[in-house]
């Protein structure tokens, strides 16, 4: 493995725990799977192809990964993450208590979508990759990929109680579509 992979791979590692959060819903369960996705990453690197998109090919990797753990713990329980509190010097314990509960609800909310559609939405919006992108990492087309981002996106607004436009997307959102 050549070192402009190596140093790739640990830029992207942020990314995937990011990606496996949206997933798992849980930071200790997201951590885990982004080892499984490196070490898998690892063990078949000779299947990369060079000068393809190398987190795109790892997010591919990941979620299939996660659909297989998945499948394997239909029966368990999922356990609750205890973020820890971090000091609150010098900032304003109101604001950081409503974007905390804001960010509580938009994770509960994130955490009731249909796996597809949360797949879809933090790849573009979070992950900021382009549609094409998305669909090749999920293996998809990408007029799918469209429509799940669509519906994922008015799913969310509604449950957060936002107002949506008359295009379907929510109020406030300001990147466009056309990507």
């Amino acid at each position: 493995m050549s070192d402009a992979i190596r140093n790739e791979m640990i830029q992207i590692l942020p990314r995937l725990r990011a990606f496996g959060r949206s997933l798992t819903g849980v930071q200790d369960q997201a951590d885990d799977l982004v080892q499984v996705t490196v070490e898998k990453a690892l063990r078949h690197i000779d299947s990369y192809q060079p000068g393809t998109r190398l987190d795109s090919w790892m997010f591919r990797i990941m979620r299939n990964a996660w659909i297989d753990s998945h499948r394997a713990r239909r029966n368990t329980v999922a356990l609750h993450d205890v973020e820890s509190v971090s000091p609150l010097i010098g900032e304003d314990g109101r604001d950081v208590t409503e974007n905390r509960v804001y960010l509580a609800q938009v994770r509960l909310a994130m955490g009731a979508l249909p796996e597809d559609q949360r797949a879809v939405l933090m790849l573009v919006c979070v992950e900021g990759l382009r549609y094409r992108e998305v669909a090749e990492a999920l293996g998809i087309p990408e007029g799918t990929v469209m429509s799940r981002l669509s519906r994922g996106r008015m799913a969310l607004a509604q449950a957060l109680n936002m107002t949506t436009e008359t295009d379907g997307h929510a109020a406030g959102h300001t990147q466009g579509t056309t990507r």
